[in-house]
């Protein structure tokens, strides 16, 4: 044997292990999972035009839209990135932007959602069952026929009860150990007590049991309290939303060689690349390239800004045209986007210290309930000698009749109402306290564009150009990202203007598009970049050789925008307008509206500041706003409302969210929510009323539990009635 040939042995594991490593180095990458934004989808078109769209990229495996949250999960190939998405999206005709999945969780509040809802239909079909076995008690059932129906009565309520009336046992359970006591502490104790004195009565062959009255109370409270959290859930953490904007992974410069890292693994003085189309995933210094920068979502400024060498970026801009090598000053935590989240996530936790009307009255209310129904049962059993069971069951009927569930019905109740009134007018409630705080506003601020205006260029002069030029125009705009391009090209399209045919087509970044037509040089872009004068006004230029064109653009003004401001004028409150736009465009604006007070170019923090500086001086101010700019400001005042096109993080930051195009159903709002807050102190007033009439009647020992039961009813089915009244 030669030594050639000669091998040692080897454990099974050891021959196995370099196969297995081969095995692993030939396997595909694993599937990624990438989750965007499209916060323009609305229907169920939207959803078969984007999952079918996606579903043509190769690499892809599945795209699933999530309308209510409009966020678009795909799952594809490791090769995918969420840019590609992004491109496939905006060009179906979606604005898209890549969120980080690690950031966003709502399966806990999808799970208490859930779980509430399946108390609700288990207490509501064991209330119906016994009130079927009821029926023949009060139709004179007697004797053993009447105990069996009281037993299997309880068969039915006692585990309805151990597993519907949780939520009110934990939070009454928590409240006492807290050393106080809340809402649920008198519900709990009601339900706990009928239970058991219908038990007894049961066993003791008595004539009365409240098995029905029970499981009713619970159903009953449990509605409300799904109505209430429906209301509160949809209103999440706009910080959490802001958070996943930023951009997860960076493309990191070493030595020349393109490294995508996290976010997080980012130094202060590394260098990024970010591609044309990018979001800045950093902020940072320009030390490569240039190109024309959209801060749009940051700062609401229309137009894009040109970016070289030496101009500072922030995380979350939009790079359009170039591509830039970027020095990092910030990143991760240290991002001005990161601290616009901290801003929100402050002055959302200071505007959730805002309790309801009816949370106040059952703070001062809550703790004299057992303390009467204890004081009832001692009276009784010493004037009556003894009797457990009369005093007993004058304690339970006192308890029942001043448990608050009217109380507990009175806000969701009018919020429900309103909420279905303003949802048919186009605008849709997501804090159960908006409405309350609504009709204490005196100032009213709104943002420029994607709020008062539609937030995208529409050309104004085209029929002014002679049709060689918007030939030449069309061909040229279409071959560029940037948006006045893109509005030039759409509008030139629309007038069914034929594109010219030109050669040697390049975009210069930061410039504009250049080619050759019919021999001659063209170029669409930047005025001093194509020779023409700058029109002061917002345009796009054209050179045809030595001949200039200027195709000037305006913001749409969103329908009801005019009406809106009127409106509000005309019911007594102060309307401001606070962009981050130019001055130019926001003296414009404010001037057609009729708004006399007016600021421009303000940042994020210039807004929130301005609504604390007026909250400071005692005013409620009501903020309108769309962008990512507004977030702060949404959070920091007293209400605020965003159109459903705004992006996720504005709605989310938002108690309100427009539905539709029309902003007049701002001001129909504001005049419902002083409805509907007479309505909310009807509501408490009714419940107040109920209990000094019914209370010395159950006290007296004039009331049985059914009884008890029966008015306590009443009194929920009327603060319903009375909220249905809005409608």
């Amino acid at each position: 044997m030669s030594l050639a040939t000669a091998r040692p042995s080897a454990c099974p594991a050891c021959e196995a292990a370099p196969a297995a490593e081969a095995l692993a180095a030939r396997a595909d990458p694993p599937d990624a999972r990438l989750l965007v934004s499209v916060p323009g989808v609305h229907c169920a078109g939207c959803i078969a035009t984007i999952e079918q769209g996606l579903a043509g990229i190769e690499g892809v495996n599945s795209a699933r839209l999530n309308l209510t949250l409009k966020r678009l999960s795909v799952d594809a190939k490791a090769g995918i990135e969420a840019q590609d998405i992004i491109a496939r999206l905006e060009r179906l005709g979606y604005e898209a932007h890549e969120m980080d999945a690690g950031t966003i969780s709502m399966t806990e509040t999808e799970r208490q959602g859930r779980d509430l809802l399946m108390r609700v239909g288990v207490s509501g079909f064991a209330m119906m069952n016994i009130m079927l076995l009821s029926v023949a008690v009060w139709a004179g059932a007697d004797g053993p026929t009447r105990d069996l129906f009281h037993l299997i009565s309880a068969l039915i309520a006692i585990p309805t009860v151990a597993f519907a009336g949780q939520p009110f046992f934990r939070n009454a359970w928590r409240a006492l150990r807290a050393g106080r006591m809340d809402m649920d502490g008198p519900i709990s104790f009601a339900i706990v007590l009928t239970l058991f004195i219908s038990l007894y009565e049961s066993l003791l062959s008595g004539q009365h049991a409240y098995f029905e009255a029970v499981v009713m109370l619970i159903f009953f409270l449990l509605v409300g309290r799904y109505l209430d959290f429906r209301a509160r859930a949809a209103a999440r953490s706009a910080a959490q939303e802001l958070a996943a904007l930023e951009v997860p992974r960076a493309i990191r410069l070493d030595d020349g060689h393109e490294t995508t890292v996290n976010v997080a693994e980012l130094s202060v003085g590394d260098v990024v690349l970010v591609r044309p189309g990018g979001r800045v995933p950093v902020d940072g210094a320009v030390i490569a390239g240039q190109s024309e920068i959209d801060r749009s979502l940051l700062t609401g400024e229309t137009l894009p800004v040109f970016a070289t060498t030496g101009h500072s970026v922030s995380a979350g801009e939009v790079n359009l045209t170039g591509p830039l090598q970027i020095r990092v000053t910030a990143a991760g935590k240290d991002s001005s986007l990161h601290r616009m989240a901290d801003l929100v996530a402050n002055a959302e936790s200071a505007r959730m210290r805002y309790t309801t009307i009816a949370e106040k009255a059952a703070a001062a209310y809550a703790p004299t309930i057992p303390i009467l129904s204890l004081a009832a049962f001692v009276v009784w059993y010493w004037i009556s000698g003894g009797d457990l069971r009369l005093a007993m069951n004058i304690a339970v009927a006192s308890l029942i009749i001043t448990c608050p569930c009217a109380l507990g019905l009175a806000v969701p109740a009018v919020v429900t109402a309103a909420s279905g009134k303003l949802f048919r007018k186009g605008l849709l409630i997501k804090d159960g306290t908006a409405l309350e705080r609504l009709a204490e506003v005196d100032t009213v601020i709104f943002d420029k564009t994607g709020t008062l205006t539609m937030g995208t260029p529409v050309p104004t002069n085209l029929d002014r150009h002679p049709p060689d030029a918007r030939a030449v125009a069309l061909a040229l705009a279409e071959a560029s990202s940037h948006p006045l391009a893109q509005a030039l090209a759409r509008a030139l399209r629309d007038h069914e203007v034929a594109p010219a045919e030109l050669e040697a087509v390049t975009e210069q970044a930061g410039h504009g598009i250049e080619a050759i037509w019919q021999g001659t040089t063209v170029r669409l872009g930047r005025a001093a970049w194509v020779g023409a004068e700058t029109r002061g006004v917002t345009a796009a230029y054209l050179a045809i050789g030595e001949q200039t064109h200027a195709f000037t653009f305006t913001d749409q003004l969103r329908p009801g925008a005019k009406e809106v401001v009127q409106a509000l004028l005309a019911q007594g409150k102060s309307v401001r307008l606070i962009s981050g736009d130019v001055d130019a465009a926001v003296r414009d604006l404010a001037e057609n509206l009729g708004i006399s007070d007016w600021q421009a170019g303000a940042l994020p923090q210039d807004k929130a500041q301005a609504i604390a500086d007026l909250q400071g001086q005692g005013h409620k101010v009501l903020m309108v706003g769309d962008g990512l700019n507004d977030t702060v400001a949404l959070s920091a005042a007293h209400v605020s409302i965003s159109p459903a096109s705004a992006l996720d993080a504005a709605r989310a930051a938002s108690d309100m969210v427009l539905l539709g195009r029309d902003l007049l159903p701002v001001a129909d709002a504001m005049r419902l929510s002083k409805t509907a807050l007479r309505r909310i102190r009807e509501n408490l007033w009714q419940s107040g009323i109920y209990n000094v009439i019914f209370v010395p009647i159950a006290l007296f020992g004039f009331a049985t539990p059914l009884w008890a039961a029966f008015v306590m009813s009443v009194s929920s089915i009327s603060v319903t009635l009375n909220a249905l009244r809005l409608k």
